[in-house]
Parts: structure tokens; C-alpha cells; sequence
């Protein structure tokens, strides 16, 4: 199934726009867990079992994996076995890299994981993204504004009389507009609300709302199309540090999904 029409499907049938970030930290999780073979990987199941009714996919940020060698790719195995297939995954990897490079991320993340998308920074061009392009049914985020503070250093240097996020769009967009969405900080609201409306059919991942403060309504109020995703990991998945058991845990974090997603869908009815 291509990307778009599994996207499209996952808003629909889960009723939401949230996506919950799985930045999995062991020093963060409840002491009943520690006692696990692979801690993480209960976490994460426990996690998506909580939410799974409320969210339209699962966001797995690769360096909270990847410092636990074989554990932690045996975590991401586990986490995306237990994620519901109508629901969307994505690598959040961030890689960019020469062409022969980058085509043995995309038979990592993309052949071996079997994820359905991946973050990609496109500074080193179009042969950088291209063997994730080139994957049948998957998808790529292109990063375009980020929401730390250091996203000032460069995206918004001037080139040709326009913000170097503008130019990176337009690019990345010309490489395959089918396959391509964008990443854009929650804060950017002014950019949001461009970038939605100059390219109504291009879909958008928002991360900065819930621990990083992000304003939601004004992020909601911003957006001129509905093909986007926000994602939230800290304020749901670490919502019962002090749990002692399986379903203590499972109601908070589930409560704590719910909320999150109901949030979204209130700013969005009070835009009709």
C-alpha cells in the first residue's frame, strides 16, 4: 500500500492527528520494568498497548535505540511487532549521507525494519535522499524547521530572497512530491500556516508540543490543510513514573494519549 493512501487511512480510522514519540529512556521508566529481559521493550509494548487506540502511529527516535546495541535493536524489533499495521511508523533517524551510504540506511530502516517512513536531513542534496525516495511505499520527512534553539543558526539564512527552509521545500519537492513530507517545529506558526497553504497536499510531522511547551492551539490554528501528524512523547509515555504495576501504568499513559488526542480534535472543531 502506498504511504499516502496508509496515511491517509490512519487519520481516518484512528480519529486522531497524534503520532507518540517513543524516546525511551531506561533512567525514566517505572522501577517494575527494570526487572525485564529487555526493559525497553516492555516499556514500549506496554506503551502502545496503552495507546494505541488513540494515536494514528508511533514515532521511534533511533539514538534512545541505538546507544543499547543488540538490546535496543531487539527493543525496536519488539515495538514495531506490537504496533497495529493500519497504524503509521516512523524512524526518527535524521540521516543524510553520500549515496552508497544512504542506500544501506534505506536497507536498514526501510528493508530489514520495515518502517513505514524515516526523518531525513537533505543539507548534503537530492543523491542523499534518493534511496529512501526510490523504496517502494515508503516515505520520507524532510526536515525543515526544527524546534530547538539552534534552528536560527541556519534555516532561516536568506537565499535568492527567501528563508533557506523555503528553498529546502521546493527542492526536496522536486526530487519526488509523492513521497515526501516535511518537518516543522511547533513553534514556527507563521511558517506552518505558508507552508500549508502554498502546498495543501503535502503532509507535515509537528513535534514541540506537550513537554518542549509548544502552543497547541496556536499551532492547530495555523495549519490550512489536515494532512498532518503531531507528535508527543514525553508528557504521554513517561505520564506514571511512580507505577507499580502493568495496569496501573497502561491506564495513566492511556489517559494521558486520550487527552492529548481529544486536545487536538477540540482545536480542530472550533476552526469549523
Amino acid at each position: 500500500m502506498h504511504f499516502s493512501k496508509k496515511f491517509k487511512g490512519a487519520l481516518r480510522e484512528s480519529n486522531s492527528h497524534l503520532v507518540v514519540g517513543l524516546d525511551s529512556d531506561i533512567t525514566k521508566i517505572p522501577e517494575f520494568l527494570k526487572t525485564e529481559v529487555n526493559p525497553i521493550a516492555a516499556f514500549n509494548n506496554l506503551v502502545v498497548e496503552a495507546t494505541k487506540e488513540f494515536a494514528c502511529g508511533y514515532k521511534l527516535n533511533i539514538a534512545f535505540y541505538e546507544r543499547d546495541a543488540e538490546r535496543g535493536f531487539a527493543a525496536i524489533r519488539s515495538t514495531l511487532a506490537a504496533i497495529p499495521e493500519h497504524l503509521i511508523t516512523i524512524a526518527d533517524a535524521k540521516r543524510g549521507d553520500i549515496e552508497n551510504t544512504t542506500e544501506l540506511y534505506a536497507q536498514a530502516f526501510f528493508d530489514e525494519l520495515n518502517f513505514d517512513s524515516i526523518t531525513v536531513q537533505p543539507y548534503m542534496g537530492q543523491d542523499s535522499a534518493r534511496p529512501f525516495l526510490r523504496r517502494k511505499n515508503k516515505f520520507v520527512w524532510m526536515l525543515a524547521l526544527t524546534s530547538n534553539y539552534g534552528a536560527n543558526d541556519f534555516q532561516f539564512l536568506k537565499v535568492e530572497n527567501k528563508p533557506l527552509w523555503e528553498v529546502v521545500v521546493e527542492k526536496s519537492l522536486g526530487w519526488n512530491d509523492h513521497k515526501t513530507g516535511f518537518v516543522f517545529g511547533a513553534s514556527h506558526t507563521k511558517e506552518i500556516a505558508k507552508m500549508t497553504k502554498n502546498f495543501p497536499e503535502v503532509p507535515l510531522l509537528i513535534p514541540g508540543i506537550g513537554a518542549q511547551k509548544g502552543s497547541l492551539e496556536k499551532t492547530i490554528n495555523s495549519l490550512n490543510h489536515t494532512l498532518f501528524v503531531i507528535n508527543q512523547s514525553r508528557s504521554i509515555i513517561y505520564a506514571a513514573p511512580k507505577a507499580e504495576t502493568a495496569e496501573e501504568f497502561k491506564t495513566i499513559v492511556g489517559e494521558a494519549a486520550l487527552k492529548a488526542r481529544d486536545e487536538i480534535n477540540g482545536f480542530l472543531m472550533m476552526k469549523k
